[in-house]
């Protein structure tokens, strides 16, 4: 709907430790009248009563695709820290390291897998393929704690320049650990998934 709209206010709720720069602040509607050719959907009350699965499954993975997001800008930060930090007892890039090698092949392979499950998903709905709240569920699940741990362990290999607040590392782990708490959390889809198991 068009910004300004007579009756439309926003309070500053948003005081978050992550995703700050979101700005999911509250927005007030008082009596807004909203123009016409700005709606995409209009229903009667009643009709919205009953859960939209393709919304809410699209939605979950709108919300996957962020934590991945966050967790690739931490990487791209990783690979230019450990090409320009060198240590004086090393002499040489932190790069040249098997060590920061391994652990950053390891967040290589977690956005790997991250970046399949995304785009599978995608292409199923592109394609017309029927999309399951579950299956969407276990995704967001997968490609959430695959983002965690990935700057987790680009911490692991920064150390406190990684947490420092001069670094955009402390900012994005911040932001990926809101991942988390998200809806749907790790705990009702795993929940879930175990109640379907066992036909419950």
């Amino acid at each position: 709907m068009p910004a300004g709209l007579p009756g439309t206010r926003i309070v500053e709720t948003w005081d978050h430790h992550g995703l700050r720069a979101s700005g999911s602040h509250d927005v007030i509607f008082d009596d807004v009248v909203i123009p016409l050719d700005s709606e995409v959907d209009v229903r009667k009350p009643t009709d919205w009563r009953g859960p939209d699965v393709t919304q809410a499954t699209v939605h979950t993975i709108f919300v996957a695709a962020i934590y991945d997001g966050v967790a690739r800008a931490a990487r791209d930060w990783l690979i230019s820290f450990l090409k320009q930090r060198v240590p004086a007892s090393l002499g040489a890039p932190l790069a040249t390291l098997p060590r920061a090698q391994e652990i950053l092949g390891a967040v290589e392979a977690r956005l790997a897998v991250n970046a399949r499950l995304i785009a599978s998903f995608a292409g199923d709905f592109d394609d017309g393929v029927e999309l399951s709240a579950a299956e969407s569920n276990v995704i967001k699940l997968t490609v959430t704690n695959n983002a965690v741990a990935a700057v987790e362990d680009a911490l692991s290999l920064t150390g406190n320049h990684g947490l420092s607040r001069t670094n955009p590392l402390e900012r994005h782990y911040r932001d990926v650990l809101c991942g988390r708490v998200h809806t749907p959390q790790d705990d009702s889809t795993r929940t879930g998934l175990g109640r379907a198991a066992l036909d419950l």
